[in-house]
């Protein structure tokens, strides 16, 4: 069974596992945790712990609250992030794509990770800032250039599972085709609250986890890993054709449709595409305007990833939206 592993500014803890039957009767899955005891201080030297996760998660300590925890990213940075770009079919529809569409990837600058109940901080200039529920690979072994992956090797590289969030800053993604500026914003990547370490059996689960999303109450987002185009063994490998990847460096695999930018109708396409730029990106932002789905100051994300039956449960991610950070107390 997966372990839950969560980072507060006081070290590891490791969430307890449900109570038989919790998960039927509608009740949280769990609600305590007890302290790891381990040196680790980033994400890959806890990984190298396994054993401490181990001791903490069999040690009969009766734990504390979760709630009075307050939880940080799982993911330590300075590390890779990779996130893979149109890997849901449900989204490469609404992005307009027909056809095959060939993988790719692009970077996020790490200091966009940010806790999974932190504030997502939407700069002064952008207008239409969305979201994108990913389902993020944590590594737990080194991935050198030229490596194959089959769906066996999976647990041999892949440490554990968080959620996280690829939020983007559309207005800057559309006119820069810039991703990693529209997607690198601090804030930009809230991910957690555990990090879900798996054992081997639990990689055949993968394919039942469902991935929702949920704006102030709303649903947004809901697919399961079915909706994927490009699993990630496979990603591993094509990544792998360029990119060196270690130990706590974090893959996300994509965002189901759902998402509040859609392409325009063909017919609206093809007539942008005879106008000059400046005046085509002012006529379709001033369509976007009136999209009532783009995050504001105020609303509430609500991100969780788990299969059917409970036995994977990344946990709940909530993340209120401001324009500035909040003065501390």
């Amino acid at each position: 069974m997966s372990t839950n592993v969560l980072r507060t500014a006081d070290g590891w803890w490791v969430a307890l596992p449900p109570a038989p039957g919790s998960a039927r009767a509608g009740r949280p899955p769990t609600d305590r945790a007890v302290p790891v005891d381990t040196e680790a201080v980033t994400t890959a030297e806890l990984i190298a712990d396994r054993d401490a996760v181990r001791e903490a998660a069999l040690s009969g300590d009766v734990g504390v609250p979760l709630a009075d925890l307050t939880a940080l990213s799982p993911v330590t940075t300075p590390c890779r992030v990779v996130a893979q770009m149109v890997n849901y079919r449900s989204h490469a529809r609404d992005s307009g794509f027909t056809g095959d569409i060939p993988p790719a990837f692009f970077r996020k600058a790490s200091g966009s990770v940010s806790g999974p109940g932190e504030d997502v901080v939407r700069p002064a200039h952008v207008r239409f800032l969305d979201y994108e529920i990913e389902l993020g690979l944590v590594m737990g072994a080194s991935l050198p250039v030229g490596a194959v992956v089959e769906e066996r090797d999976l647990p041999s590289y892949v440490a554990g599972l968080v959620i996280t969030n690829d939020v983007s800053a559309r207005d800057v993604q559309l006119t820069k085709t810039q991703f990693y500026e529209s997607k690198s914003y601090p804030t930009f990547t809230p991910t957690g609250p555990y990090l879900t370490l798996l054992e081997p059996d639990d990689f055949d689960h993968l394919p039942d986890l469902r991935l929702r999303l949920s704006v102030n109450g709303e649903p947004r987002q809901d697919r399961t890993l079915a909706d994927m185009i490009v699993r990630p063994a496979r990603a591993l490998t094509l990544l792998a054709r360029f990119q060196t990847l270690d130990p706590g460096d974090l893959l996300l695999t994509g965002t189901p449709g759902g998402t509040a930018l859609k392409a325009p109708p063909k017919p609206v396409e093809k007539i942008g595409a005879l106008l000059p730029p400046a005046v085509k990106w002012k006529a379709f932002f001033k369509s976007q305007a009136k999209n009532p789905r783009y995050l504001r100051a105020g609303d509430v994300i609500t991100a969780t990833i788990a299969t059917p039956d409970g036995r994977i449960d990344l946990g709940e991610q909530r993340t209120p939206v401001t324009d500035t950070p909040r003065t501390p107390k």
